[in-house]
């Protein structure tokens, strides 16, 4: 088989790189003539673990290519992805489908035989069939089906969410477009991955209502971590305690100072613009995004009581600035809400993430720029853990202690225990926890 993605962003990218390793003959294909050339040349774009070696492997293999020209690509593809951008229109918060419209206009243009056109990029609702409009607008000729084949991958682990994902979920309406996209996603129902199809607008509503109910579960998990905090309860404790519960489940009950990342800060809001248009208010997912960004408001207090009630003066190290360890991806992360907050305040950064920095210099002025977490906190006056990546669950906290002016954490992410940072010497404050143990002197 031979498929088109048009788009090669982090969804594009991962999903043709993968669909080439199940055996696809696929053509990832974009506008930006600089990040072809970098592709063709063997340079990932973007953060992924496993992506690099995935496409070197199907490149070489001759199964993976890369063009700039979707007019000279689409042509005998059995099918054709949208995997463009859809971000939030500035001002309203409704997503941006400027580029998923010009791609169906490129790709009608092209057609020259049956082809399934699939919208793989986060869509509203009714999205698919405003996209079969243009298409049968521009081309009444032409022989196709739409479909929603919405994605579920977790930056960081994005090549296993796509290689053994909980389920596939596709809008498809006619049996001819269900039997190419059965055929593409054959290796999976080899594995017994369930495969759900339904309507356009359920599948494009499922995807929503996914990252609407995750995004309230964190948002969930944060406002008893506070409360846990003026009661004296543990948080994790209570996190288990509930997440044992099959009902609730484990996942997305640990707190932290807030949710971001490229899906769920977008796609709440999306889904509370559409919800309104179809006079249909998600109060629920309204509140989620109003409780989340005063989350990581409330982090700059915390930070700000934890040093004393002034930062003005102080040296802040800041370690992590992704919204999640495993990528390099900054869209929405608390960082870029807690670190020019705490400088507006007199605090000086210094900063280290370990794979974030180029694209964090792209968002934050005035930061000093470190090599590694012992340079961001060599002279600090408080070191603020705000990703929890792994090179920063085990420092050495000897090393960290002589290297500070103030042996003082604040873990938004709970890394560490509050007993073991008691034993090396910290003032440690962390998220959910009550009063943790006095500092051991002597």
């Amino acid at each position: 088989m031979r498929i088109v993605m048009v788009g090669t962003g982090y969804v594009g990218l991962v999903s043709g790189a993968c669909f080439s390793e199940f055996g696809v003959e696929v053509v990832c294909v974009d506008s930006d003539e600089d990040k072809i050339g970098r592709l063709r040349r063997g340079e990932i774009p973007i953060f992924e673990p496993g992506l690099e070696v995935l496409v070197k492997t199907n490149v070489a293999a001759g199964r993976l290519g890369f063009a700039t020209d979707t007019a000279a690509a689409v042509p005998g593809a059995d099918a054709v992805f949208i995997a463009v951008g859809t971000p939030n229109r500035h001002g309203d918060g409704f997503a941006d489908l400027s580029y998923v419209y010009a791609a169906a206009e490129e790709i009608a243009e092209a057609l020259d035989g049956y082809t399934v056109v699939v919208t793989k990029s986060t869509v509203p609702v009714g999205t698919g069939r405003e996209v079969a409009r243009i298409m049968r607008e521009k081309r009444p000729d032409a022989d196709f089906d739409v479909c929603a084949n919405p994605e579920f991958l977790r930056e960081g682990s994005a090549i296993n969410d796509f290689m053994r994902p909980d389920r596939v979920v596709v809008g498809a309406e006619s049996e001819r477009a269900r039997a190419v996209i059965r055929a593409l996603y054959r290796p999976l129902f080899l594995i017994e991955t369930p495969v759900l199809f339904t309507s356009l607008e359920t599948a494009e509503l499922i995807k929503y209502a996914a990252n609407g109910f995750l995004a309230t579960k964190v948002t969930f998990i944060n406002e008893i971590a506070e409360l846990c905090e003026k009661v004296g309860a543990d948080v994790h404790d209570v996190a288990r305690g509930i997440g044992l519960d099959g009902r609730i489940g484990r996942k997305f009950l640990h707190p932290g100072p807030g949710f971001g990342g490229s899906c769920f800060p977008k796609d709440a809001l999306a889904l509370t613009r559409t919800a309104e248009e179809r006079g249909a208010p998600l109060r629920i997912i309204e509140t989620v995004v109003a409780v989340n960004e005063a989350r990581k408001h409330a982090m700059i207090g915390k930070i700000v009581a934890a040093c004393g009630g002034s930062v003005d003066g102080k040296t802040i190290a800041v370690l992590g600035l992704t919204f999640k360890p495993n990528t390099d991806d900054m869209r929405d992360a608390p960082s870029l809400v807690i670190v020019p907050g705490l400088m507006r305040q007199g605090a000086a950064i210094r900063a280290f993430d370990p794979a974030g920095m180029d694209e964090a210099r792209r968002h934050l002025d005035g930061v000093a720029w470190c090599d590694d977490a012992y340079a961001a906190v060599e002279g600090a006056d408080a070191v603020v853990i705000l990703t929890e990546w792994n090179a920063f669950r085990a420092l050495d906290l000897a090393r960290v202690k002589a290297l500070m002016a103030a042996p003082l954490m604040v873990d938004l992410r709970n890394v560490y225990e509050p007993e073991a940072m008691a034993e090396a010497g910290f003032r440690y404050v962390c998220v959910g926890r009550g009063t943790g143990p006095a500092v051991k002197t002597g």
